[in-house]
């Protein structure tokens, strides 16, 4: 605590990353990066970028940026806002179109920098409780609400909502806005962006960290009504013109222009996925089904943090959550089919 601080700054409890430890030859399957690098024409515009412009500031509206998100989601360029990376979006989300007379909805077990943002915006917020099989019950939700914003698939459950709940959804709840973080929604969902055109209410935002493996360069979007973007414009212009660096901008351009490496990387991962889900039923694990690139798992002969802490000396490192109801869980990213594989022996050998 600082006699400095804003009175403001003592009443937050910030958010706290995946652990990023910095140790060699380690398995990392806790923050769901992607186990494969970005496309090879990601990389040749970066290279391409490294010159002399530098000394430019990049294009305030990333125009080339929106235009590419445009053109792949047939969307027209005034219905995207770009930010760095989602949480970044999100925040400008949570400021410009979440803090209402009355209380936003999220669920209970969900991304936790939404309670974050509730105290830095002083948001007040209700949580809605996820059913015993770990769904999001959109019916739960009231049409009387300051709006509502859901992960789908959920994080960090992994359980994907059809877009057919969402669309009733929206059609009983038209007075609030409606966001949908779709940050894993490439791994096996069907996106909401298909239904801005009917709804002006809704919001989609999405992530290049994960399924465009650029987590790095951190390049966020959404997409919905231009009335919404030009909310969001409004306050990140009031924050920071220039978010977006020449790299961040060129590099997802091309992540975003090449499909085919996109739908290989998808797809293998998937694959991937759905075999280390087979194989830790095989191990007596009981595994929620996963739209994302990573799955949740619990034993019952175990508890959660005791698996984590027996992997992490094995060099495996997954992600163990202490919120009630889910303590019992490890969720674990899926990596390339050798991480797997050894993450799959690693606990045969600790579970016999």
């Amino acid at each position: 605590m600082s006699r400095f601080w804003s009175a403001k700054v003592h009443e937050l409890t910030p958010y706290v990353p995946g652990e990023q430890p910095k140790v060699s030859n380690l398995i990392k399957l806790n923050t769901n990066e992607n186990p494969y690098g970005p496309s090879p024409k990601v990389l040749e515009a970066l290279k391409a970028e490294a010159g002399d412009t530098l000394r430019l500031y990049p294009d305030p509206n990333a125009d080339n940026l929106k235009q590419a998100l445009a053109t792949y989601y047939k969307v027209t360029t005034n219905q995207v806002f770009v930010g760095n990376g989602s949480d970044e979006v999100l925040a400008h989300t949570f400021q410009g179109l979440l803090k209402q007379d009355k209380p936003l909805m999220f669920p209970d077990i969900t991304y936790s920098f939404y309670p974050v943002y509730c105290g830095l915006y002083d948001i007040e917020y209700v949580n809605q409780p996820l059913t015993d099989s770990f769904e999001i019950d959109l019916n739960q939700y009231p049409s009387e609400n300051g709006g509502i914003i859901f992960p789908n698939p959920n994080a960090p459950t992994g359980r994907v909502l059809p877009l057919s709940e969402i669309r009733t959804l929206l059609e009983r709840n038209s007075d609030s806005v409606v966001v949908v973080d779709e940050a894993y929604i490439d791994f096996g969902g069907e996106s909401a962006i298909a239904l801005v055109n009917d709804y002006p209410n809704l919001l989609v935002i999405q992530t290049l960290s994960k399924s465009r493996s650029l987590a790095g360069l951190r390049v966020g979007f959404a997409v919905g009504n231009p009335e919404l973007i030009d909310g969001l414009e409004r306050v990140k212009n009031s924050f920071n013109s220039y978010p977006l660096d020449r790299f961040a901008i060129s590099g997802a351009v091309a992540a975003i222009e090449d499909h085919v490496y996109f739908e290989q990387t998808c797809k293998a991962i998937m694959d991937s996925r759905n075999t280390l889900t087979e194989q830790l039923q095989a191990l007596q694990f009981e595994v929620l089904p996963s739209a994302t690139n990573f799955v949740f798992a619990t034993h019952a002969e175990w508890e959660a943090s005791e698996l984590a802490a027996k992997l992490r000396e094995r060099s495996i490192i997954v992600r163990h959550f202490k919120q009630e109801r889910i303590q019992n869980y490890i969720r674990i990213s899926i990596g390339t089919n050798d991480e797997c594989q050894a993450l799959v022996a690693a606990l045969r050998e600790i579970l016999t």
